[in-house]
């Protein structure tokens, strides 16, 4: 079959603003958004640019603004998203061509909230073993690939480019609620800031936009109330 893909440009070396220009692209319904885009730089305009990585729904690296809804190039079916599908770089990045936004303050913030494991005992001959109690209570926001799409779906980061954003919160969940973890007090005393969890304003777009269905609104709540009931 044949789509028509709106795709937005932008090469801040020679244009002004962004603009849109239209391609066709012949590919199956069951091929992915990915594969258009694919087929339009193979065999139509190879200056398009954009990121993709593993093409599986794993590196995160082509996330992008799908006929309005921040997806996954990759997961996004041509089935699903139509004949006429209209792609846009994430929102609230700065551009550095066409598709490719400008990740390194997402990265910044990433790093800010410690996401990594913290434990100063020494270290175990075995294992520091879990039950499947104190492992669910984390195990969702394990799955963030950093795709950068449910900081980009947040209105939130629209008009702030400080606050530190779903992503960010969500690696900070996933180590705060680690029992393994002693560095949690620290980073809720990070999120407990002007840019911190308080900015949240509970729209969903986040939890709309995970292409790993994490349950980040939720997550984003689950740290206010830690936050809290360590004031108490």
């Amino acid at each position: 079959m044949q789509v028509r893909l709106k795709i937005q440009r932008f090469d801040p070396d020679k244009d002004e603003k962004p603009y849109f220009a239209d391609y066709k692209a012949e590919v199956e319904p069951t091929d992915r958004v990915l594969d258009a885009l694919n087929y339009v730089k193979w065999y139509v305009d190879g200056s398009l640019a954009y990121r993709h990585s593993c093409a599986h729904g794993i590196c995160g690296s082509d996330a992008m603004r799908i006929n309005g809804v921040d997806r996954l190039a990759c997961k996004t079916l041509i089935k699903e998203a139509g004949a006429r599908i209209t792609i846009e770089p994430l929102r609230g990045f700065t551009v550095k061509k066409d598709l490719i936004v400008d990740m390194e303050a997402f990265f910044e913030q990433y790093r800010s909230v410690m996401p990594y494991l913290v434990n100063d005992d020494p270290p175990p001959t075995v294992e520091r073993p879990q039950s499947p109690r104190e492992r669910a209570l984390y195990d969702d926001t394990t799955k963030c690939i950093l795709c950068a799409s449910c900081t980009a779906s947040c209105p939130v980061f629209w008009a702030n480019e400080e606050y530190v954003g779903p992503a960010a919160i969500v690696n900070a969940h996933r180590f705060i609620f680690d029992s393994r973890d002693q560095a949690g007090s620290e980073r809720l005393e990070i999120l407990n800031s002007r840019e911190g969890v308080w900015r949240c304003r509970t729209i969903f777009n986040c939890t709309d936009a995970c292409p790993r269905d994490i349950q980040v609104t939720r997550a984003i709540q689950d740290v206010k109330r830690a936050i809290m009931s360590k004031k108490l």
